[in-house]
Order: structure tokens, then C-alpha cells, then sequence
């Protein structure tokens, strides 16, 4: 089975494996009491911190660890925008944010709050400029932005949203849950949410970073864990295989050039050999790992499931409202064709001949799915 959905979750790390089988002996204690064993888990999770945020660009004490990337959202978002009441209750987002941030965003307007969603074009990135325009608009407290989209892999103008903000005086969320480990933080953030299973790290991990000076506050009743932001016990073993995995995947920039040339390959690939096709996001401005593409007169269901008979595990539309078999809010929001939707993201080590067999297999499993509904070729 050839595994292509690491956009969803990335296969765990062979050093992320290696660290939790020996942390589950030797981290597993309370690291908030006194004793031997105690002090030992606590200082193998400040270590974990102080990895995590050096890969991250952040200080250490600024570096808290939730229970996954969506928790950090929402206490990244919510926690913001609590903190700073007193400067206003207006928020701004990109309209192709995760579903993580546009919940937030609805529980805010359902508790008296304004949202300003920002649209985006064909590519799937928000205009600089109007993203500008709305973070200056009086009363903004908190704007959001992903470093880069999840389902289209197109890059955000993070470093142009952040000058705004910062002209601004407005604090910027930026999710950055598909590039880091893979890409350099974005500059300019003043609170970045990440989560361990996007790159290699055991789920059940998510990261919460906090720039000192932007004013947070807990939306949740308030815990003594992770610096009064976070409550729950600390998961101490999967926390330190979290870190091994960023640290690891970071530290090896030609794995993700090889994966952005075998998506290049992919784009070009498909473009050519199947007609009525839409390859989606921008093919230069994009993560290394993803591409996605949508075929006309294909129900996306029909084609994942023929792909996953044929040894391929890919993902259609957004990976959070599959289920609900309605089109994704990002490809409804870019303006793009959404019939037959395929997103391939390639796990580390991923294989040119898998790639290879995915392409030589795709024209005729599409071509067959047409013929059975009626579509001549």
C-alpha cells in the first residue's frame, strides 16, 4: 500500500519511534511533583521544549504543548482574542483557513464578536492587500493566516500579513501545521499553532507558541500546567518523540526538495495525460509535499475508492469534512472545479516507482470511472 495522505498525518519518524519506546520508561512520572522520577520527567520535557522551540523560532518559556494543532487553535485564537477585549472583538481570517480556526471564529460571533473573513483567488493565497486593508480597520484584535493551505499546499503571504499587523498593532495567529518541520517559520507571528502528527510525531501532541508581549488569556477554567495556558497532565513520552521527529525532519532539507520535485512530476504528469483536468494551487508559491487536482465528471468518492483498491491512499477535498460529502469550503472559496477532487501528499521516503505507478495507473482508473457513468472519452 502506498501511504499518500501525509498531509493528514505524517507516518511516525523512525527517531520519533526510537525516543518513545525509551521515554515510556524514563518519562512517564508527574513532572509537576518533587521526587527523583518527577524531576527527571521534567527536565526531559523543558529539553523537548527547548528543541521544539529553537526549530520553531521561539523561546522556550514562550512554547506550550496541548492535547493536538486543533486545541492549539483554539486556544491560540480564542485566548487572543480574550486577552485582548479592551482593544476590540474584531477578528480577521483567511476564507481557506482550517476548519480549527473558522470554528473559533463562529464561536466568537455566536459570543457577541465580529469576523472579517479575507476571500482569495484561483490560487488559494489571500491578497496581501486586502488582508492589510482588514486588519486596520478599527477594534481588530487578533488576525489569523496558515503559513500554507492544507488541502492545495499554496503558500500564504505570511511575512507580508505580519508588516500589516504589525503597523497595526494587531497580533498575528499563524497556523502553521503543514509546513513546520518542513519549511523556515514564517517571520513576524506573534502566536504559532503546529501539530506532531503533521510531521512525524505521535498524535495526541499539538504545539501552542506565544510571543511574549501579546497579551493572552486563558478562555478555559485555569489549570497549573504548561504556564496556566494549557491544563491536562503532560503527555512527557510523546511530547519528547514529537520533538525528536521536528528536530530530525528539520534538520534534513533534501528530503523535502526531493518530495517538491516528485509533486512536480505529479502536476505536470496528470496535466498531460488526463483530459478535463484542473490541477489546483499555485505551482511555485506551495509546501513540498502536496498537490491536488480535480477531474471533471468524477465523483471524488468513486475515485478514492478505485485508487484504494489499486494500493493508493489519497484523500479528496478537506481531509476535516470528508464525511460529510459536501464540496471543501477551500475549493468552494478559490472558485475551482471540485468534481473528482484528489489530494496526494507524499510522506517522507516516499518512492519515485510509487509515484511512478500511481501516474501510470490514474488516466485509466479515471477514464473507467467516466465510462460507468455515461462519460465518453
Amino acid at each position: 500500500m502506498a501511504y499518500f495522505d501525509a498531509a493528514s498525518t505524517e507516518p511516525l519518524h523512525p527517531q520519533a519511534r526510537e525516543v518513545l519506546l525509551t521515554a515510556l520508561d524514563a518519562g512517564w512520572a508527574d513532572p509537576a511533583r518533587l521526587y527523583g522520577s518527577a524531576r527527571r520527567a521534567r527536565l526531559l520535557l523543558d529539553q523537548a521544549r527547548a528543541e521544539v522551540a529553537e526549530t520553531l523560532g521561539a523561546r522556550p518559556d514562550e512554547v506550550f504543548f496541548t492535547s493536538s494543532g486543533t486545541q492549539a487553535v483554539h486556544l491560540g485564537v480564542l485566548g487572543t482574542l480574550h486577552g485582548r477585549r479592551r482593544a476590540g472583538r474584531h477578528l480577521v481570517t483567511g476564507a481557506v483557513e482550517h476548519s480549527s480556526v473558522l470554528h473559533s471564529a463562529r464561536l466568537h460571533e455566536d459570543s457577541g464578536g465580529t469576523v472579517e473573513t479575507v476571500g482569495v483567488g484561483r490560487t488559494g493565497a489571500v491578497d496581501a492587500g486586502e488582508f492589510a486593508r482588514a486588519v486596520a480597520a478599527p477594534g481588530t484584535a487578533l488576525a489569523c493566516l496558515q503559513s500554507a493551505n492544507h488541502e492545495v499546499g499554496t503558500l500564504q503571504p505570511v511575512a507580508e500579513a505580519a508588516e500589516a499587523c504589525r503597523a497595526a498593532g494587531v497580533p498575528l495567529l499563524v497556523d502553521a501545521a503543514q509546513t513546520a518541520g518542513r519549511a523556515p517559520t514564517p517571520p513576524g507571528w506573534s502566536v504559532l499553532t503546529a501539530s506532531a502528527h503533521k510531521w512525524g510525531g505521535p498524535a495526541g501532541v499539538g504545539v501552542l507558541a506565544v510571543r511574549k508581549g501579546t497579551r493572552w488569556r486563558s478562555p478555559l477554567p485555569e489549570d497549573d500546567r504548561e504556564g496556566r495556558r494549557v491544563p491536562g497532565f503532560e503527555n512527557v513520552p510523546a511530547v519528547l518523540a514529537a520533538a525528536a521527529a521536528l528536530r530530525a525532519c528539520a534538520a534534513d532539507p533534501g528530503e523535502q526538495a526531493r518530495l517538491s520535485a516528485l509533486v512536480e512530476r505529479i502536476r505536470s504528469v496528470v496535466a498531460e495525460t488526463i483530459p478535463d483536468v484542473e490541477v489546483i494551487g499555485d505551482p511555485v508559491s506551495r509546501a513540498p509535499h502536496i498537490v491536488t487536482f480535480s477531474c471533471l465528471y468524477v465523483e471524488g468518492e468513486a475515485l478514492l475508492r478505485e485508487l484504494d483498491r489499486a494500493g493508493f491512499s489519497v484523500s479528496s477535498g478537506s481531509s476535516c469534512t470528508a464525511s460529510t460529502l459536501r464540496p471543501s469550503h477551500v475549493l468552494e472559496a478559490m472558485g475551482v472545479l471540485t468534481h473528482g477532487n484528489v489530494r496526494v501528499s507524499l510522506p517522507r521516503a516516499t518512492s519515485e516507482a510509487d509515484v511512478d505507478r500511481f501516474l501510470a495507473l490514474l488516466p485509466e482508473t479515471v477514464r473507467r470511472i467516466r465510462q460507468e457513468s455515461g462519460v465518453s472519452w
